[in-house]
């Protein structure tokens, strides 16, 4: 993830955008192919709209893309909630008045910033990690929708978002062993089959004891 957004260059071989040597493009530019959720991600003590979109002077177009990101990452009805909706100042660090979010919910202004910027690609490292699987399943739904013209890439270690990828590839000390579709990897019966058949009995035992 960190190579493909160029905050490291390889040390040997080479990435490649349309052929050409991603260190040819000017980084800025480059970046802007771009939107990328981390697993360590940050919110500022600015506006709900200000942090989906990390600028100020918000054009109209840039707030309806912000207010449609809201909605596919989960987290509108929560804005919407709040006194001052979208221009809610988040954190209480300069803002007594300032709002204090659940993990979950930062977590869905980070998605939020992906599914408002006009992108060619989006990688998302651990995108659920703080969502529960109701809100897990409603996220990744989404995902596909809105990312339906873009490539995405996201890397996770809960396997049921594996089932809606068009090709997994699954890595260990930093080569890829195995890759596939999430039913080629079954049938292969590998370490992928293996990881899948032990989460889905603790999904399993988890509804059983929910029930």
């Amino acid at each position: 993830m960190k190579l493909l957004l160029r905050l490291y260059d390889p040390t040997s071989g080479s990435i490649t955008l349309d052929g050409r040597d991603i260190k040819e493009y000017k980084v800025s530019s480059y970046r802007k192919y771009f939107g990328a959720v981390f697993q360590h991600f940050k919110v500022f003590s600015m506006s709900v709209m200000e942090n989906i979109l990390l600028k100020g002077n918000i054009t109209e177009s840039e707030k309806t893309a912000a207010l449609e990101g809201m909605k596919n990452s989960g987290v509108y009805a929560k804005v919407m909630s709040l006194d001052k909706k979208e221009n809610t100042v988040l954190t209480k660090e300069f803002d007594e008045n300032g709002t204090v979010f659940s993990g979950g919910e930062n977590q869905k202004i980070a998605i939020a910033r992906v599914f408002a910027k006009p992108c060619n690609f989006v990688i998302m490292d651990e995108p659920s990690s703080a969502l529960d699987p109701i809100a897990e399943y409603k996220m990744y739904e989404a995902m596909m929708k809105a990312c339906r013209d873009k490539s995405v890439i996201y890397i996770s270690h809960r396997l049921s978002s594996a089932v809606l990828a068009d090709r997994v590839y699954l890595m260990e000390n930093g080569e890829i062993v195995e890759s596939g579709t999430h039913t080629e990897l079954l049938q292969k019966d590998g370490k992928y089959a293996d990881m899948w058949r032990k989460q889905s009995e603790q999904y399993q035992k988890g509804v059983e004891i929910h029930a």
